[in-house]
């Protein structure tokens, strides 16, 4: 066997690999004897068919398997143990490549072309100023989470006026063209609605200053705008029905309940952030500017990472590829979508391909290596921001470990966390490296450079 790699250009190589009778013969003797062993053939016991035999009828099979499984394991072996940066896959070299016939040939030769990554130095140290966006929490924002948790925390209260935002229960009633009661028309008894949402305002207007016990007129139809959803909902019909309702309803106030929110005292913030944790409403809005700031701070590193990006490719300059050999890969790749895909996806390609080596040249650089534990932490800091959101933040741990665990049983979700842990672990190092150009944004300004 001989196999080697000549440099065609800066980017291209061919792999060549020649095979002998005497690399694969051994394998192919034991794989036909194991068929031996296993084989069913009219007129033989198990096992004592005639080896010619079983040469017949599997002999060219075994032998085109066989080399192709040494072929491929050394050409493989050969990339790895030598290092070759290679990119995509080896394909066979459409010239140098002659047909193969199992049927008379010995000696095999593979000769494939082979895609090199560009050579380059990607690096960042203190003589690279890059910017660093900080995203001011103001005080409007914390408001804004302040009265967020007093909702959450809100209790309901029976009242005897309506006002605005307030829920209404009560007896809904269909009426004939004369106001009064229809006959056989649609009841609802216990109806529930928030007048608020109504689309109409005029139909909104009726409910005003509402007292428990009035009887008010009003239009479903054109109050929730024939929605089929809500009316449905509300009228507890199906929705092909809905069309056909389009007169007045009487609505019979039984009950009127408010949201209160809840008081801004030790019982709201135990229940926000754990008993104790902060003792006053000083100390709870500086609480939440903390947690503000962290989630806003995994906001920053992720431009931070694309203007390292952007710097970095104009540093480097233009990488050169092996543009033809690409072209067959991603064709080999999209062959339901055909050549005017890659015609028209390619170079956005070579663009997300340049940063995929910049950033693995970084990760390297700088000995970032993902652990299962960082893939662990990573999917826990996804739940605590998803259950954040709901304005759950004094989650226990063992909450967090055990969502963690089923989104880790999810192939698909783990390269994305592998790709986030890798990315937070690099920013960190790049921002401990690099000369830091620091500047205050509001959020706004922030949401503003991604649009």
């Amino acid at each position: 066997m001989n196999i080697s790699l000549e440099n065609v250009d800066k980017v291209s190589a061919l792999l060549t690999l020649k095979l002998e009778k005497a690399d694969y013969q051994e394998k192919v003797e034991k794989t036909l004897k194991t068929y031996r062993q296993k084989a069913n053939i009219p007129g033989f016991r198990k096992g004592m068919v005639p080896m010619s035999l079983i040469k017949k009828q599997f002999g060219k099979a075994v032998l085109a398997e066989e080399v192709d499984k040494l072929m491929q394991e050394k050409v493989n072996e050969y990339l790895r143990d030598n290092k070759v940066n290679m990119l995509g896959m080896p394909l066979p070299n459409e010239e140098k490549m002659q047909p193969i016939d199992f049927d008379t040939q010995e000696d095999f030769e593979f000769v494939f072309d082979i895609a090199l990554a560009p050579e380059f130095k990607a690096e960042i140290g203190a003589e690279d100023t890059i910017d660093y966006y900080t995203i001011e929490v103001s005080d409007e924002l914390i408001d804004q989470q302040v009265k967020m948790y007093a909702q959450r925390g809100a209790k309901y209260e029976k009242v005897d006026q309506y006002e605005d935002k307030d829920m209404v229960k009560g007896l809904l009633a269909e009426l004939d063209e004369n106001g009064n009661t229809k006959e056989g028309g649609i009841q609802v008894e216990g109806a529930v609605m928030m007048p608020t949402y109504m689309k109409n305002d005029e139909q909104k207007a009726i409910f005003a200053n509402a007292k428990v016990n009035d009887v008010l007129v009003f239009n479903p139809a054109t109050a929730f705008d024939n929605n089929e959803a809500e009316l449905s909902s509300l009228l507890k019909i199906k929705k092909e029905e809905v069309a056909n309702v389009k007169g007045n309803f009487s609505f019979q106030v039984e009950e009127i309940t408010r949201m209160v929110p809840a008081e801004l005292n030790q019982e709201l913030f135990d229940n926000v952030f754990g008993k104790d944790v902060v003792k006053s409403e000083e100390e709870f809005r500086a609480k939440i500017k903390e947690g503000i700031a962290a989630q806003f701070e995994g906001d920053s590193n992720f431009k931070f990472l694309i203007d390292v990006r952007e710097y970095l490719v104009k540093k480097i300059g233009k990488l050169e590829f092996p543009d033809a050999l690409l072209k067959r890969i991603m064709l080999l790749n999209n062959q339901e979508k055909g050549e005017a895909f890659v015609a028209e996806n390619y170079d956005k390609s070579i663009e997300e391909l340049t940063w995929h080596l910049i950033k693995e040249q970084l990760l390297q650089n700088n000995d970032i290596k993902v652990e299962q534990a960082d893939i662990v932490n990573m999917a826990k800091e996804n739940t605590r921001i998803q259950f954040a959101q709901y304005g759950m933040l004094n989650v226990p741990d063992e909450v967090l470990e055990n969502y963690a665990k089923e989104t880790l049983k999810k192939k698909e979700n783990i390269e994305g966390l592998v790709n986030r842990a890798a990315e937070t672990k690099l920013a960190a190092a790049l921002k401990a490296k690099a000369t830091l150009n620091n500047k205050v944004v509001s959020m706004e300004e922030f949401n503003k450079m991604f649009e």
